[in-house]
């Protein structure tokens, strides 16, 4: 059984410039060069680059991209990153839905399946669902089981990062603790990566439409409310997984609403999907959960697009104070509430930049999330190849394989 190299990227020892996972780096954006462009670049002799492609090529995750053009003689090879080389596995694991995809490495889905299933039926049943998703989608997507690289998963609460371990999940029973990597490795013996659901539709939400924003925050409106933080280009955990926890901070007009937490004006008793259905039904509406709350925004209803609007002004009280303390470029609002439409994402604009610093917010944009219920599983890819793909992780590839010397 393979066993995960843990949740952390590892280490980079000193002094390895110019191994083969390091020239690899240089490919990843899909850009073909030469071997001569590749040693100008890292300074490394022609021979050793050459030696690193040809390891690569072996390994399949490079290949020949076209021929330079000439100025004399035989015209120079091209190469590129082949991200068609291997497979990811992608789940989005939300409260009442489970999605399942087989990406490419570059993060292009290749194939998916969605389906009702609540979290709240425990973790083996869940998580049995997706492992017998993984060969019917990678037939689908006409590839080998063979080929699968890992496993990225995105759970709806607290995850102890280093160990994949759900952390008291407050919607979640009967996870807390259970040990995700093993269960799941028991079906695919690949590497495993488990981060809550919020932080990787932060990191697909960046990859796929922002990639050139260093600091970013995703902040998912549904059955709970939360935010992913990057900030300097890396994704913000917090010492114990927890940072992004926006859904329980108090909010000033909620002084009487008591939340599932125990405290009393938390953001998600009064913003979330439930808490928005739960203050129409007081006004007379037949609205169950928060889809019902959107059904009756499509269909005009003033007083469910008000309701909308306001729970905007909620969550934009809460994010005037973050805009101030983290200075993001870009606020994307997503999650099945915050793709609803601009209701909410103009109460939030109402306040966030009235509230918040003029410097502050004199470049901020903030708009709805452009991956949509797509945003968690380009995560989930992204989860996966930072780890097979980084430096070290490309060096592990390579030196079992017969014959080849990625270093020397």
């Amino acid at each position: 059984m393979t066993k995960t190299a843990g949740q952390r990227t590892a280490p980079e020892p000193p002094g390895v410039q110019g191994r083969a996972g390091d020239i690899f780096q240089l490919l990843r954006d899909g850009k073909a060069r030469t071997r001569a462009e590749l040693a100008g670049t890292t300074g490394l002799a022609r021979s050793t680059v050459a030696a690193r492609i040809d390891a690569l090529i072996a390994s399949g995750l490079v290949g020949p991209a076209g021929e330079a053009s000439s100025s004399g003689g035989r015209p120079p090879s091209r190469f590129a990153f082949k991200p068609a080389a291997r497979v990811v596995l992608a789940v989005d694991v939300g409260a009442t839905h489970v999605a399942v995809a087989v990406t490419d490495l570059g993060g292009a889905i290749l194939a998916e399946h969605r389906l009702a299933q609540q979290v709240a039926d425990g973790p083996e049943k869940v998580l049995g669902l997706v492992t017998g998703q993984a060969a019917d989608l990678l037939a689908a997507a006409s590839r080998d089981p063979a080929d699968l690289a890992g496993v990225g998963i995105g759970l709806p609460g607290p995850v102890e990062h280093d160990s994949g371990r759900p952390v008291k999940p407050p919607i979640m029973p009967g996870w807390d603790g259970f040990d995700v990597v093993r269960f799941v490795q028991r079906s695919l013996p690949v590497p495993v990566l488990v981060d809550n659901d919020v932080n990787i539709m932060a990191l697909g939400e960046r990859s796929a439409y922002w990639p050139d924003e260093d600091n970013l925050l995703f902040v998912k409106v549904a059955t709970g409310i939360g935010a992913g933080i990057i900030s300097s280009g890396e994704l913000q955990r917090g010492a114990n997984g927890t940072a992004g926890d926006l859904g329980h901070v108090r909010v000033p007009r909620g002084d009487d609403v008591l939340c599932r937490c125990g405290n009393y004006g938390c953001l998600e008793a009064l913003a979330s999907g439930p808490a928005i259905a739960a203050a129409l039904r007081q006004k007379g509406l037949d609205a169950a959960q928060g889809a019902d709350v959107l059904d009756l925004v499509a269909h005009g209803n003033p007083h469910a697009i008000q309701a909308l609007r306001q729970a905007g002004r909620d969550l934009g009280d809460v994010l005037a104070t973050v805009v101030n303390l983290l200075n993001p470029s870009v606020i994307v609002v997503g999650g099945s509430i915050g793709d609803s439409g601009e209701h909410l994402v103009a109460g939030v604009r109402e306040v966030v930049y009235r509230r918040s610093l003029p410097l502050a917010t004199s470049q901020l944009r903030i708009g709805l999330s452009r991956a949509g219920d797509r945003a968690a599983l380009f995560g989930a890819s992204q989860l996966v190849t930072r780890h097979v793909l980084s430096p070290a992780a490309i060096e592990a590839t390579l030196q079992p394989a017969a014959g080849i010397s990625a270093t020397a």
